[in-house]
């Protein structure tokens, strides 16, 4: 076994260590334990990337060396360490851009706290990109969801319980709903290692039996991974959650959290039930039409929001319908696309949360649309990060967001007949909501007349540690944007592993 292999477990490991050893930290000490962690896993994950391209090929790590069925085991292609890599680069990025933010609003009792939840969930995100086990990625959503809420609530401010609370009530009836069904899958297969339960249920599906138990199956997993991931209707909790937490966990839930729901719920479509079954059951059609209406409704929601926070927060809302309508074409082309926009709405996120955080600070730490007049002259980086980001959601030429966009219009044209125009058609509305609420945010902040008299002299620069984030997440954007082949090859040669 090359030492490479091992990386994907030490990585899990290492997160879960550093946790344990904040516990007895001061926050400073715990934060800097973090951040080595999460800059050695995306070390690692680009390691483990490199490994995977030289040797062609996708490899498994069994726990504890038990062969299956009875062991676990960790299985790492193209595209689970390319995944590592870049949500471990975000969350650095994501807690260097917000890590003022972190000390001045959280109790300095509480802050180690804090940076346990940040390794918690990290582990947890690598263990359930990487996992070949069904019940172990049930575990480490859970263990997700925890996190996740705790980095709500950490605040203590009211509005910041509410919405942790809320959180936490929809993502337990996902986890319920994803339950039943992976004990439902159990029952049939006999097995919880991916690979053994894909072989049994291709036997059942050639024999024609258990028919209508696959499809409970298939509905139960889907819809909730569906609902933990926000998918429109069940969007309700993200604008609270999104908008009342620390600038970092705001990064975090939107650009990774989310996300990795639907990336489980898509290695299981392939890895377990088979994504031509998953097409043939037709769930790929109501992932379509909730994805379509979430992309519409979501922009919706954001150009009626009151204060930039929730704008961001409700246009993630429309790209995971983006992620979805994707995934409904029910075509590997439609799936790339999907992909891709993970990838996209990860690193353009966070860029958008942390550069607003930056123009609210320029204007006396308000958040409402008309305290933000002509903050980007405040605030220079910030401004143009927040352009930056702004025109990519849009789906502007040289960034990573036209590229998204590009990808679902031509996937669209190979999907079903009934599904090219209407997709067509939603990707142009949706573009044009998304320049109405963004383009208007920048032309405020870049209109110096009108701003508030308090702030209108004031001029900040951010920390060495934010201007990095925020130059970063911008490079990878403009990378993504301009050098997007060798990432859809990659993404492409991923998916095909998981065959």
């Amino acid at each position: 076994m090359s030492v490479a292999e091992n990386f994907p477990c030490f990585s899990i490991v290492l997160c879960m260590a550093a946790g344990i050893l904040s516990t007895p930290m001061k926050g400073r000490q715990a934060k800097n334990l973090t951040l080595a962690a999460v800059t050695l896993v995306a070390f690692l994950s680009l390691a483990t990337l490199a490994h995977v391209l030289s040797a062609g090929g996708s490899f498994v790590y069994t726990m504890g060396r038990f062969p299956a069925p009875w062991g676990n085991e960790l299985r790492a292609g193209a595209l689970e360490a390319m995944l590592a890599a870049v949500f471990s680069l975000v969350m650095l990025f994501s807690l260097l851009g917000g890590m003022d933010h972190i000390f001045r609003i959280i109790d300095e009792t509480k802050i180690n706290l804090y940076f346990i939840l940040v390794d918690l969930l990290l582990s947890s995100l690598l263990a359930i990109i990487y996992t070949n086990d069904l019940f172990t990625g049930y575990v480490f959503v859970e263990i997700n969801t925890i996190a996740a809420g705790g980095m709500i609530m950490i605040r203590g401010s009211g509005r910041s319980l509410i919405a942790a609370a809320r959180y936490m009530v929809m993502s337990l009836i996902g986890s319920g709903l994803f339950l039943i069904g992976l004990a439902m899958l159990y029952d049939i297969t006999g097995h919880l290692l991916m690979e053994n339960a894909h072989t049994v249920m291709e036997e059942l599906v050639r024999e024609g039996a258990y028919s209508i138990p696959l499809l409970v199956i298939i509905s139960f997993i889907t819809v909730g991974l569906a609902i933990k991931s926000g998918l429109y209707p069940f969007h309700s909790w993200m604008p609270d959650a999104y908008g009342y937490s620390t600038i970092s966990s705001s990064s975090i839930l939107s650009s990774l959290v989310s996300k990795s729901y639907i990336i489980l719920l898509i290695k299981i479509f392939y890895r377990v039930i088979g994504f031509e079954n998953i097409v043939s059951s037709k769930i790929v059609n109501v992932l379509f039409v909730f994805g379509l209406v979430g992309m519409v409704m979501g922009s919706v929601g954001a150009i009626m929001a009151k204060d930039i926070y929730r704008m961001i927060a409700y246009s993630s809302i429309a790209q995971i319908g983006y992620v979805y309508m994707g995934i409904g074409l029910g075509t590997e082309a439609g799936m790339t696309a999907a992909v891709f926009h993970i990838l996209t709405h990860a690193v353009t996120k966070s860029l958008l949360f942390l550069s607003a955080k930056g123009l609210c600070d320029a204007s006396g730490r308000k958040r409402v649309f008309r305290a933000l007049q002509g903050a980007a002259f405040r605030n220079p980086l910030a401004g143009a990060a927040f352009l930056v980001g702004s025109l990519s959601m849009v789906g502007i030429p040289m960034l990573a967001g036209f590229i998204s966009k590009l990808l679902f219009a031509t996937a669209a044209l190979g999907a079903a007949p009934g599904k090219v125009l209407v997709t067509l058609i939603v990707l142009a509305v949706s573009t044009i909501l998304n320049a109405v609420y963004f383009l208007h945010t920048v032309v405020r902040v870049y209109t110096p007349v009108g701003a508030p008299e308090e702030v209108r002299d004031v001029r900040l620069h951010p920390s060495a540690g934010t201007a990095f984030a925020l130059l970063c997440l911008i490079f990878m954007n403009f990378a993504m944007g301009l050098m997007s082949q060798p990432v859809t090859d990659l993404i492409h040669l991923g998916i095909g592993m998981f065959a």
